[in-house]
């Protein structure tokens, strides 16, 4: 393994050895702590241009499974078709790895996909400096670091069009119930968790603007990057909300149902990535561990009265879910389909499949 170094924008240094593809990368420096689910977290879309370091200090002792896919053309094992993430940073990294459904090693499922990963390095000092400075830029050297400056262009790059379907794709044709999704890098869980519910689905574009179309329902999924840069979609679940029809969002979803609806967002310190998040369902006493996966959130006090906060974050108070007061509209910033992680919340998908 070669020499390689994660230099932030702030001058830290981070060493280690590479056990992916040998490059150099730049992206979003961000910290994971959930303890299993690096193939799932690695496909899902809305790590899109991010370095992510996971926290917990065993990788790779369970290896990656197959890219097989099933009849609908859904990936079997994994969140996408291919990994998202810009690189892979990871204290201890195991060589050997076992599992039953395992078909290759961490390292070289990287290498095949000409992903960046270094090994070796102090995951627990960089999440400290994460957490006290923040998320920043960062770049991945191999062979010697050296010195970089912050692109100010980053925030402004819509990396939610980057990872969005092209055109209209068709899930479980002719069942009684038709939704829309409105795909901003939806995980392919979520299509899962639909199509489990007999309902067919018309997966379109982000920008896409789909007020014509015959659906009982509309979803807004999940996606990375900055949610003020999707001002079309917004715009078109503007136009979808005078129908009048059930619309249910998730992560990204939350962001833009909230902005559809006038309210404002803004970027978290260092956000939320774990499959330990606690939220609580405003006006009860019931409490959820969730998975969750986003550095933006909805500002509370720019919703308007005709909405409420659905669900909060026990650790920092910060919004986790909106919903109409009078209207089939609401949303959550977790993931209640949550592969891997906890299935507490999955029962919001029957909510809003029963609303249709």
């Amino acid at each position: 393994m070669k020499d390689a170094y994660l230099v932030l924008e702030d001058g830290s240094c981070f060493e280690g050895k590479s056990f992916g593809f040998e490059k150099s990368v730049f992206g979003e420096v961000v910290f994971n702590t959930a303890m299993t689910g690096y193939p799932e977290s690695l496909t899902d879309p809305s790590y899109e241009g991010q370095i992510m370091v996971l926290t917990y200090p065993l990788i790779g002792n369970y290896g990656v499974p197959s890219a097989e896919t099933c009849s609908d053309g859904l990936s079997k094992f994994m969140e996408s078709g291919r990994i998202h993430a810009e690189a892979l940073v990871v204290g201890d990294y195991s060589v050997n790895y076992s599992h039953w459904n395992a078909a290759l090693s961490l390292s070289d499922w990287l290498k095949q996909e000409k992903i960046a990963g270094i090994c070796g390095v102090d995951t627990r000092e960089l999440t400290k400096v994460l957490r006290g400075s923040g998320v920043m830029q960062g770049r991945i050297f191999i062979g010697k670091p050296e010195s970089f400056s912050p692109q100010t262009e980053y925030s402004k790059i819509n990396f939610v069009d980057k990872v969005s379907c092209r055109e209209i794709l068709k899930y479980n044709e002719g069942a009684p119930k038709k939704v829309v999704l409105l795909d901003c890098g939806v995980k392919e869980n979520i299509i899962r968790c639909l199509l489990r519910r007999g309902v067919e689905i018309a997966r379109v574009p982000w920008n896409y603007d789909f007020s014509g179309m015959d659906f009982d329902g509309v979803f807004i999924s999940n996606g990375p990057g900055n949610p003020d840069m999707c001002s079309e979609a917004v715009q078109n679940i503007k136009k979808a909300m005078a129908k009048e029809k059930p619309i249910f969002g998730i992560c990204m979803g939350n962001q833009l149902l909230a902005k559809a609806g006038g309210a404002k967002v803004y970027k978290l310190k260092y956000g939320h990535r774990s499959h330990n998040q606690p939220v609580r369902m405003l006006g009860t006493n019931r409490c959820f561990i969730t998975s969750q996966n986003h550095g933006y959130a909805v500002d509370n006090s720019s919703l308007g009265d005709d909405w409420e906060v659905y669900f909060e974050n026990m650790n920092d108070g910060s919004n986790e879910g909106i919903r109409h007061k009078t209207k089939p509209f609401f949303s959550v910033q977790f993931h209640p389909e949550a592969a891997s992680g906890p299935t507490d919340t999955e029962f919001l998908f029957d909510e809003f499949v029963n609303l249709l």
